[in-house]
């Protein structure tokens, strides 16, 4: 297999490979570990007390349609979030994010949380106990609006329900200036003449619908994940929920549940090392939740008793996730090149501070690359160089030898031999191109920093395709100068197969972030001057050496 076969196979290799990687990596998650379960459970979902004849989440749960019982909206609103509480369970039925803008209109905030079509997902909580009140009570506010004052810091949001038999619970959201945390906690006053041992759920409650923007040929993961010490990172695809009730429920002193979408999460994030169990539940044929069980101590007459469970719903930005929670980090999943990816966001993070533009951060990264492997990518453009002055000889042996493919092949090795050349070494660039090609994809596409950034002129979404199709076509235009400074393929098929691939790639390359198709396009543009000026090195060489 000479030079340019191999070459071609692999850039098809990679576009193939690109292609299923993107496919299976989120419609096919990894298995997750079976966790050990403790103690009584109930339909994976744990029973609070061996007496009680209150149903669990999952089983309140799974009378919940996307139909919910409407109370009364209370709105609330901070810097960054722009939210609805209901009164009828207390649910977080709607949240927007005023800093990140729609995938239809940027000036439009991204509506996360939402009751009403065409996605339904919600947050929710309740108590487990007999006279508590689970998502479904009814709770009172003092007020209907609730705004954070330019010199707060916090935004509390009551909500009070009242038991026939004495007692009160208030349901308190906490948000925060400048974050996405809420705190969700719950303020138990047993006003009644017996002792109550009541445990709290939290779930998130959604359909298994991707978001807007979703393409097939871009598909990211949407779905619930968890994480603990012992199990680590995993992903729970909405069609295994429901298969194996040992795998839906999870007993573990750490660790936290989530639900993922592109570019956002919704992650409960329990705190100290009490026992909790995380627990998935299909609904319905397109509804899931997924949730954790909180105990709470034994709270005697006349007592109180709290408990509050982060709520983080927002950007998967990777330097706040790291700060939460253990493991949090992991949602921005760049797959097996992970040990590649992570270093190309943090050197691009990095170039961003610096130059306040994603675009030219891409640029210079790109450059700075090429600086790295420059001295073996100049040693393959020589040998490609050589390869090119051989190509009349090596036309020449073809017609000799005709159709013996054994002598032309022996014939050929021994020039290769003569001339010190490794027929192979022009492949190298390829080769190293490919590793940082599809991690820079995988960042391009999961790091929400990036999530309608502009470049310049036309460019107003790096992680978006060329609204006008100019960088692909920019792209095509190098491939082809490239097949120019390269050796010409003996076989006439091979030949003319290398000059199509650059109108393959640029029609490929049309669908593909604009940010992936400008480093590609400062790649090519870079290996273009680097072979150029070798050739010109290599072709005078003769020439100074008789002097």
């Amino acid at each position: 297999m000479d030079t340019q076969r191999l070459i071609l196979f692999l850039v098809f290799s990679l576009s193939l490979f690109m292609l299923w990687e993107a496919w299976q990596r989120d419609h096919n998650p990894t298995p997750q570990t079976q966790a050990t379960t403790q103690g009584p459970t109930n339909s994976g979902v744990p029973t609070p007390t061996a007496t009680s004849t209150t149903a669990s989440p999952a089983q309140s749960a799974a009378t919940t349609s996307a139909q919910l019982v409407n109370g009364e909206r209370i709105k609330v609103k901070t810097d960054l979030i722009d939210a609805e509480i209901d009164t009828n369970g207390g649910d977080l039925r709607r949240m927007s994010l005023i800093m990140h803008g729609s995938n239809e209109n940027k000036q439009t905030p991204f509506v996360l949380f939402s009751d009403v079509a065409p996605h339904f997902y919600v947050a929710q909580t309740g108590l487990i106990g007999d006279s508590l009140p689970t998502h479904k009570a009814l709770f009172s506010a003092a007020a209907k609006e609730y705004t954070l004052s330019p010199n707060a810091q916090t935004l509390d949001v009551r909500l009070t329900w009242h038991s026939a038999n004495g007692i009160q619970v208030d349901k308190i959201y906490t948000f925060h200036r400048g974050s996405y945390l809420v705190d969700i906690g719950y303020e138990i006053k047993n006003g009644s003449n017996a002792t109550i041992k009541p445990d709290a759920y939290f779930q998130l409650l959604r359909d298994e619908t991707a978001p807007q923007g979703e393409t097939k040929f871009l598909p990211t993961y949407t779905g619930p994940a968890t994480y603990t010490d012992k199990n680590k990172f995993q992903k729970h695809d909405f069609g295994k929920i429901g298969n194996d009730k040992e795998k839906d429920s999870i007993v573990s002193k750490d660790g936290w549940i989530a639900m993922l979408q592109h570019y956002f999460i919704a992650a409960y994030l329990p705190q100290g090392s009490g026992q909790r169990e995380f627990y998935l539940k299909k609904i319905s044929d397109n509804l899931f939740a997924a949730g954790v069980i909180m105990p709470i101590a034994e709270i005697a007459p006349n007592a109180t008793a709290r408990i509050s469970m982060p709520l983080y719903a927002g950007p998967l930005e990777q330097e706040t996730l790291k700060k939460l929670a253990p493991g949090l980090d992991l949602s921005v999943d760049y797959g097996w090149l992970t040990v590649i990816a992570v270093p190309i966001f943090w050197l691009l993070s990095f170039l961003h501070k610096w130059l306040g533009n994603w675009g030219w951060a891409i640029i210079l990264l790109t450059v700075l690359i090429k600086l790295a492997f420059y001295p073996l990518s100049a040693a393959s453009y020589r040998s490609m160089a050589k390869m090119k002055a051989l190509a009349p000889r090596l036309q020449r042996l073809k017609e000799q030898f005709g159709d013996d493919r054994q002598k032309l092949h022996q014939a050929m090795m021994e020039i290769y031999k003569t001339e010190k050349i490794n027929p192979l070494g022009g492949c190298l660039p390829v080769v190293i191109q490919i590793p940082v090609f599809i991690s820079l994809y995988w960042v391009l596409l999961y790091s929400v920093e990036m999530r309608h950034a502009p470049f310049a002129l036309w460019i107003h979404d790096l992680t978006a395709q060329d609204p006008y199709y100019i960088l692909p076509v920019l792209m095509g235009i190098s491939m082809v100068v490239q097949t120019r400074l390269n050796p010409t393929p003996p076989d006439p098929i091979q030949a003319k197969v290398m000059m199509i691939m650059p109108i393959a790639f640029s029609v490929m390359f049309l669908w593909f972030p604009s940010g992936l198709v400008l480093y590609w396009v400062v790649n090519n543009s870079l290996s273009i001057a680097q072979q150029w000026r070798i050739n010109q090195v290599m072709k005078h060489a003769p020439k100074q050496a008789k002097r």
